[in-house]
């Protein structure tokens, strides 16, 4: 089991740095975090690297599906121009360029799976290419929205950590079949949005040992991190943490 700290750098610290980049997690190591979230998903030549959305439009000066580039052609785009107004040197970097400067600093890292629709196959066997072949000694778990990408993530590694995200319950999505699925593929945590935290979810999880981690579309201030913890969060994933004075 790995054990995950209170707070998880979201995106590197994205609301103070461009997210998914060097820059923003080199402050998040500079701010004290210990852990930090990436989002990774494959260009068109399989190369795993840092992205959110399915296009490059919102963060990088390029347009479309991430997924039809070329590495080569996606390391061009200035991904910091969204968030400085002007443009930059700051670029996607690969998840390999990310796991040396996590190497580096003794850092977890919670790879979250982001593949464009109909390339979650080729994301996860990407990924797990990378990581066979540059052997990553920290400690590391995946997690997706996308389930399937994560039972993939088992099958290829097995014994890897590994976790799914949960936005909003369902009929198909109830803590019941949430449950089930964790026990049925050994995934260890469950990443839940903020709005849909009850007593009621963190006592079914602790009740089989499921570790429960929370994000929010806002940054979560400390007052309201202080009540999830005492509730019985275990990590609550951070875009600003300058407030809890980490060094």
């Amino acid at each position: 089991m790995i054990n995950l700290p209170t707070l998880i750098g979201h995106r590197g610290v994205k609301n103070l740095a461009p997210e998914n980049t060097i820059q923003s997690i080199e402050l998040a190591i500079q701010l004290g975090l210990k852990w930090i979230e990436i989002d990774v998903k494959v260009s068109k030549d399989s190369v795993p690297f840092l992205l959110h959305d399915d296009n490059l439009d919102r963060t990088t000066t390029g347009i479309g599906c991430a997924a039809n580039y070329m590495y080569q052609d996606i390391k061009k785009l200035d991904a910091g121009k969204f968030f400085y107004n002007k443009p930059t040197k700051i670029y996607p970097p690969k998840l390999k360029e990310v796991l040396c400067l996590c190497s580096d600093n003794n850092i977890g890292i919670n790879i979250e799976l982001k593949s464009n629709l109909g390339f979650e196959k080729k994301n996860v066997e990407a990924v797990v290419n990378l990581l066979n072949t540059y052997k990553f000694q920290n400690p590391y778990y995946f997690s997706s929205f996308d389930w399937k990408s994560v039972y993939n993530i088992k099958k290829l590694l097995p014994n890897s950590f590994a976790g799914i995200l949960i936005d909003q319950f369902n009929k198909n999505v109830n803590l019941y079949n949430i449950v089930h699925t964790c026990r049925k593929y050994d995934l260890f945590c469950c990443g839940f949005n903020e709005k849909i935290v009850t007593n009621e979810v963190l006592d079914l999880c602790k009740k089989n040992n499921i570790i429960v981690t929370v994000y929010s579309s806002k940054n979560i201030s400390m007052k309201k991190a202080k009540k999830l913890w005492k509730i019985g969060v275990d990590s609550i994933f951070i875009d600003d943490p300058s407030e809890f004075m980490l060094r």
